[in-house]
């Protein structure tokens, strides 16, 4: 075990002190076990320290806070270090039934209860104030009152997410948190910086440029502009949209842009509109066609603004404050939002949720964790309805295995996608079209893959497939796949 703080060295060099840790205060540097594999979602170390004689244990993440994870299935953070955990097991060893309170309750609730706390101990081990005056003055810990340390357990709960969520190790899924004390909405968080900007745009107009060159803070600011609508707005809203339709990896905000300037009515803006609507990637995020009337044209943007946007943050989709946060570059926010919705998801797997659990597959990807797309992906092709559907889904899913480096779980994913697909009643016509050529694309890739890992059955018999797809293919669909195909066979041909 590394050593993380001063007093939690001497608890490991003086067995006798670390005899009085463990009982009665409920930390054990000998149980330092956790029942079934954990890890954070961040991918930083996680290392336990301690365990507290209930099945919990205390851990450290990345060498600084200390998260708590209980026998149930909860975990938080509940120190800044091993040796405050330390502190709060001695000074406060009633802690977990306190979870519930906050310092903000009313009256004296939390200070009554952190007393009571205490004073149930005590009737079964009267000496446990000169047992814990003992401990703290051999560790030389400071005399902290309840009441405080109750503070600081409360101050690092709700620090817990994003940067510390616990996940189960072998299913992903997210462990529940410790406390029930509400957190401020996602959008309230990624929204904070845009308003912020929206009012210094407002203040400022030689900030314009600067801001409108930046995707992620322009993007911020169209939302804020549209859930704080100011008719003055209007030049900056121009200038935001110029750079929207200029920008060919633009999003949606693309969309808004074009509303939040046509709401305003004025015919000079038909051109920068129309420009807007002709963008590549228009009709990507929904922008309809401009109309030819300038006086429609605010009728135009009234029914988008009613149907798909409007000025209530509140009901807008949980995916877009998702996107923002990712696209703001907090990517440990989004990978929490998306894996709470995933979670649920997968609890409640229906034919409708197909969908979402497709969307939550591609989100994740974007933010780089391969894993829990892949585990996203896996729940959404077991829903998928129809032979094609889900051939196509097992395409997807074997790419996202194979990509994580499961390359046998790949394997046995993707050799059921030509079954599947033949399957489908449409005279195996897939193989001569697109499908025939992503799925023959995939096999190529994993045989390469594979022969790269050593796996030779699962890379000669990959090989085997794509050949096989391969050559049914039309002449320029064989001639698309010529690169891949001839690397695969190279990297075959070095198997021993």
């Amino acid at each position: 075990m590394t050593v993380y703080g001063r007093a939690i060295a001497l608890l490991g060099d003086r067995p006798e002190l670390a005899e009085a840790a463990a009982r009665p205060f409920g930390f054990d540097l000998a149980g330092a076990a956790h029942g079934p594999a954990v890890r954070l979602a961040s991918g930083a170390p996680l290392e336990a320290v301690a365990g507290d004689g209930r099945g919990g244990t205390y851990a450290v993440c990345g060498g600084g806070p200390v998260l708590y994870a209980s026998a149930d299935g909860a975990a938080g953070l509940v120190a800044a270090s091993a040796d405050e955990a330390l502190e709060l097991a001695i000074g406060l060893p009633g802690w977990p039934g306190l979870l519930h309170l906050s310092p903000a309750d009313a009256g004296t609730q939390p200070a009554a209860a952190v007393a009571a706390s205490d004073e149930a101990i005590r009737k079964s081990l009267p000496d446990l104030d000169a047992r814990r005056a003992a401990l703290r003055g051999a560790l030389d810990l400071p005399d902290r009152s309840p009441g405080e340390l109750f503070t600081r357990l409360h101050t690092a709960l709700l620090r817990t997410e994003p940067d510390h969520l616990l996940l189960e190790a072998a299913g992903g899924r997210a462990c529940a948190r410790l406390d029930p004390h509400p957190r401020p909405p996602l959008r309230e968080t990624v929204l904070s910086p845009g308003l912020t900007d929206l009012a210094q745009l407002r203040d400022d107009p030689s900030s314009w440029p600067r801001l409108a060159g930046d995707k992620a803070r322009r993007a911020t600011v169209l939302r804020a502009a549209q859930f704080d609508r100011q008719d003055r707005d209007l030049p900056l809203l121009r200038r935001l949209l110029a750079a929207e339709t200029a920008d060919p990896g633009a999003s949606d905000e693309l969309r808004l842009a074009a509303v939040l300037v046509a709401l305003h009515g004025h015919a000079e803006d038909l051109p920068l509109l129309r420009a807007a609507h002709a963008a590549p990637q228009a009709a990507r995020w929904g922008l309809p066609e401009i109309p030819e009337r300038p006086g429609a044209v605010r009728e135009w943007a009234r029914g988008l603004d009613v149907s798909q946007l409007g000025d209530d943050p509140a009901r807008e989709p949980e995916l877009t404050w998702i996107r923002l946060a990712r696209r703001q570059g907090r990517t440990e926010l989004a990978r929490v939002a998306l894996l709470r919705i995933l979670d649920a998801a997968e609890e409640a797997a229906t034919a409708e949720r197909a969908d979402l659990l497709r969307v939550l597959s591609v989100e994740l990807e974007a933010l780089g964790d391969l894993g829990q797309s892949a585990r996203a992906q896996s729940a959404c092709a077991a829903l998928a309805e129809g032979a094609r559907d889900r051939g196509m889904a097992c395409r997807r899913l074997a790419e996202l295995q194979r990509r994580t480096g499961d390359l046998p779980a790949a394997w046995r994913t993707l050799r059921q996608v030509p079954e599947l697909l033949d399957s489908d009643g449409a005279e195996r016509r897939w193989r001569r079209l697109g499908p025939g050529r992503m799925v023959a694309a995939e096999f190529f890739e994993l045989a390469r893959a594979a022969a790269g890992a050593g796996l030779a059955s699962v890379a000669r018999e990959s090989l085997a497939v794509a050949g096989e797809l391969h050559a049914g293919m039309g002449k320029s669909a064989q001639r698309s796949l010529g690169m891949p195909a001839q690397e695969a066979k190279w990297a075959v041909a070095r198997l021993k």
